[in-house]
């Protein structure tokens, strides 16, 4: 029996195109940094992809700082504050290469379908006459809750703050246009639409005064030293372009997913799925399974070959209760029996059909 992957949130399967873009990448020599023949056709490599990462988020290719992973470019659009003198809010269900990356900012709490809670951040923005550098993840990688970007921005602007959102879980999955959102900053990562790992974006608008993290060279315009990862950002533009490509079939996972959500509330009615009456991306869903700890799931899904998550991937392998859930007030022992099942573009009926009859037998184990 094959594996089923149903965890693509965590990381998405490499496109044949990045494939293909990376190979083409490797087949040359040369530091796109250097002027001869050999850097200018490294450099090719860089700026078109540049333009491809661009077109996915309705930006110039100028906005586009390639970085070494997500992480990295949310560290370095929270670091602006320290730079430029402002406070940080964060969201409360932030991935933790936001709440880790600024340990000090005020938490801004979200309502129990997990959105942010807009009456509270106006109190906080105002309490301070001293501007803020707010952070709220567009898409959440454990719900699939999608934050109202335009009217978040609009609150942060009145009170003079910049707005900065993780969007590494919405781009490729629905439309993004950072002038339409009103984002002053946008962090994006390759290998969530088919990219390579190790690979990432920062996305600033002209008028904010980005900073950078690594120094030491001239390279992204003086704004992340290092020579470029030349395979890898051709792989992201080449991911970037088949993932605009690909939004309507995206669009179409939702079916999959709601079909899923009925069958587990059908059989198991206890089950919750935090979120859903919230405006969710349509690949995600969060299951909440009462008495039964999420590492025991994960270990009868995985013996069974099926393969999903009990939230973010970034904690070392360890499961432990949901801080997004918890946010969302999901007490700690149900907030610890939740896992997540993301879907991708290859993913069928059939796909549902087994993960279904793996938690059946879960699910069975409980007492009603």
């Amino acid at each position: 029996m094959t594996g089923l992957y149903l965890d693509w949130n965590a990381t998405a399967p490499l496109r044949p195109q990045a494939r293909a873009a990376m190979l083409a990448a490797m087949d040359h020599v040369g530091n796109p940094s250097s002027i001869h023949a050999f850097g200018r056709r490294a450099r090719r490599f860089v700026e078109d992809a540049r333009e491809q990462v661009a077109a996915l988020v309705g930006v110039n290719p100028a906005d586009i700082t390639f970085t070494g992973s997500g992480t990295e470019a949310n560290n370095q659009a929270l670091a602006l504050a320290a730079a430029h003198g402002r406070r940080i809010l964060v969201g409360a269900t932030e991935h933790a290469s936001v709440l880790e990356a600024a340990p000090g900012a005020v938490q801004v709490p979200v309502d129990g379908d997990g959105l942010v809670d807009r009456a509270a951040l106006v109190r906080l923005l105002a309490v301070d006459p001293k501007p803020a550098l707010v952070s709220i993840q567009a898409v959440n990688s454990e719900t699939g809750v999608v934050q109202p970007m335009v009217e978040l921005a609009n609150l942060v602007h009145d009170q003079g703050g910049w707005l900065h959102s993780d969007a590494v879980q919405a781009a490729g999955r629905l439309p993004v246009d950072m002038g339409d959102w009103g984002a002053d900053l946008l962090t994006l990562s390759a290998h969530k639409i088919g990219g390579p790992q190790g690979v990432g974006a920062l996305v600033a608008h002209p008028g904010i005064p980005l900073a950078p993290l690594l120094k030491g060279g001239g390279q992204e315009r003086r704004m992340r030293a290092g020579t470029e990862n030349v395979a890898g950002i051709a792989g992201f533009g080449a991911a970037a372009a088949a993932a605009l490509a690909g939004l309507d079939d995206y669009a179409g996972l939702a079916q999959l997913r709601d079909r899923l959500e009925t069958a587990v509330r059908e059989r198991h009615p206890p089950v919750l799925i935090p979120g859903a009456a919230a405006p969710r991306v349509a690949n995600t869903s969060c299951i909440v399974l009462p008495g039964v700890p999420a590492n025991g799931q994960l270990m009868a899904f995985d013996l069974a070959r099926v393969a999903v998550s009990a939230g973010s991937a970034c904690s070392s392998g360890k499961v432990k209760s949901s801080h997004v859930l918890m946010a969302m007030g999901l007490g700690e022992e149900l907030a610890g029996c939740a896992i997540r099942v993301s879907l991708g573009w290859d993913s069928t009926g059939a796909d549902i059909d087994r993960f279904l009859e793996s938690w059946s037998r879960i699910a069975a184990r409980v007492p009603r």
